[in-house]
C-alpha cells in the first residue's frame, strides 16, 4: 500500500511541475519542441513531421 501511495504522490508532483511550467511559459509552449530545430534528429534538413516547418523557418534558434 505504501508503494502505491508513494507512486501516486510522485506522479502528482511530476504532473504539477509540468502544469506549472506550461502555465508560466508564454503561450504555453515549450522552447525547441519542433523536431526540425534539433540537429541530432534532423540531419538532412527535412521539414518537421508535425508542423511542416523547415529548419530555416524556426524562430527559436
Amino acid at each position: 500500500m505504501k508503494l502505491i501511495i508513494i507512486s501516486i504522490v510522485l506522479l502528482s508532483v511530476g504532473f504539477a511541475g509540468i502544469a506549472i511550467r506550461i502555465w508560466a511559459k508564454k503561450d504555453g509552449e515549450f522552447r525547441g519542441t519542433c523536431a526540425s530545430e534539433n540537429p541530432l534528429i534532423n540531419k538532412d534538413g527535412e521539414p518537421c513531421g508535425f508542423c511542416g516547418k523547415m529548419p530555416d523557418n524556426c524562430e527559436n534558434k
